[in-house]
């Protein structure tokens, strides 16, 4: 008879591994070293900023946000005068900002869609151009373009006696663009609140149809259903209003400036077309991107079902290359925010300017700069979680 062989318990390869060579403990290990190091490189800061402002005698609150600015604001979205606060002031600074930025965004976007559909172009002259526009405004920095259009072009503009005439009525120059523009009268008060029930009520009815039509299938013409939504409830604020809810406000010469309508000052003007230009040369690379990441197969597929090239870039390539588009197009749009900054070298002022006026005036530069920061990354990180929802809902879901 053979004895019978003792029997072990299993040991764990991982068991035999000392604590000092176990990748688990390491990875622990450096974490907490690294926070370690973070925390106190973020106290050693704290405390010496502390410490030397006592030593200046220098306040580190917020009050002074109170107390009144006592220096003017070119352009302003709202009513403003020296005797208002800092805080104001802020405000107003973060409302131009958001104006120009949204403006610029908007501009950039539908430049750089057509620009990047036109570098795809069989057209070759078509293409050609199309790429000069790309490669010029790409390998020239922001900062010269806004001087170039600043100064060699809207500060070039004929005397306000002189204005160029566009129909309209719309006046450029040297001062800045003075257009046509509707205002409310006192009676458009019923006619907004209408117009602004109808965009409600119309936003409900095409939710609730289009998802009911694709419960039970068939046609609901949700489509035509939300506009005639649309129509009649601003229609029955017009009616309401008395029939005139808006005027327009057409500027005139007086004296040596135009009064009345719309103005952009050159500054505002230069700017704006300073981001958009550079911005959308930008975004027409990442459209030409993503629509070339579109399998030729689809193409080819759509051509066969008998769509033209307008019909097959709208129903099939665009929707499959926004999955590419939208990522690099959300470092696009927070990359024009930001290089509104910019703006402060032409005179326009936003955010930025208004800060180094108040730091000029209150000498709380710790403050304003930190109220700057945390402005720029609130839009910045409201941007990206917009757009990061619109990603999620192009997107492919595997099942």
């Amino acid at each position: 008879m053979t004895a019978e062989q003792p029997t072990y318990p299993p040991v764990s390869l991982r068991s035999q591994i000392p604590f000092w060579r176990d990748e688990r403990v390491l990875r622990i290990l450096a974490q907490v070293v690294s926070a370690i190091m973070i925390t106190g490189f973020v106290v050693w800061m704290v405390r010496n900023v502390i410490i030397t402002a006592q030593q200046r005698g220098l306040s580190l609150g917020f009050r002074f946000l109170t107390q009144s600015a006592g220096f003017p604001i070119g352009e302003s979205l709202i009513p403003y005068d020296p005797s208002m606060s800092f805080a104001y002031a802020f405000f107003v600074g973060v409302l131009n900002t958001l104006y120009v930025s949204s403006l610029g965004i908007i501009f950039a976007t539908i430049l750089g869609v057509f620009a990047g559909i036109a570098r795809l172009s069989s057209n070759w002259l078509v293409s050609k151009l199309a790429q000069v526009y790309i490669e010029v405004h790409r390998n020239i920095p922001l900062l010269v373009l806004l001087y170039l259009w600043h100064s060699a072009v809207f500060l070039q503009l004929p005397r306000v006696q002189e204005s160029i005439v566009w129909p309209g009525p719309v006046y450029l120059n040297q001062r800045g663009l003075y257009m046509t523009w509707p205002r409310l009268t006192e009676t458009g008060q019923p006619f907004v609140i209408g117009f602004a029930a109808g965009l409600i009520l119309a936003a409900v009815v095409w939710v609730l149809l289009s998802r009911l039509q694709t419960a039970r299938g068939g046609n609901t013409h949700y489509v035509l259903i939300s506009l005639v939504v649309l129509a009649v409830c601003t229609a029955a604020g017009w009616i309401i209003s008395g029939g005139n809810p808006i005027a327009l406000d057409v500027p005139e010469l007086r004296g040596f400036n135009f009064r009345g309508g719309m103005h952009l000052s050159p500054e505002f003007a230069a700017l704006l077309v300073g981001l958009v230009t550079y911005t959308s040369a930008f975004i027409a690379d990442v459209v030409r991107a993503g629509i070339q990441a579109v399998p030729r197969g689809q193409v080819e597929a759509a051509r066969a079902l008998g769509l033209n090239y307008r019909q097959a870039l709208s129903l099939v390539i665009m929707p499959q290359a926004l999955r590419v588009i939208i990522p690099p197009l959300i470092s696009q749009y927070l990359n024009l925010t930001k290089n509104s900054s910019l703006a402060a070298f032409i005179g326009f002022t936003e955010l930025f300017f208004i800060g180094k006026t108040t730091i000029n005036q209150a000498g709380r530069a710790l403050q304003v700069i930190l109220l700057v920061m945390a402005v720029y990354l609130v839009i910045s990180l409201f941007t990206s979680l917009i757009m990061n929802l619109y990603n999620r809902r192009v997107q492919f879901v595997e099942r």
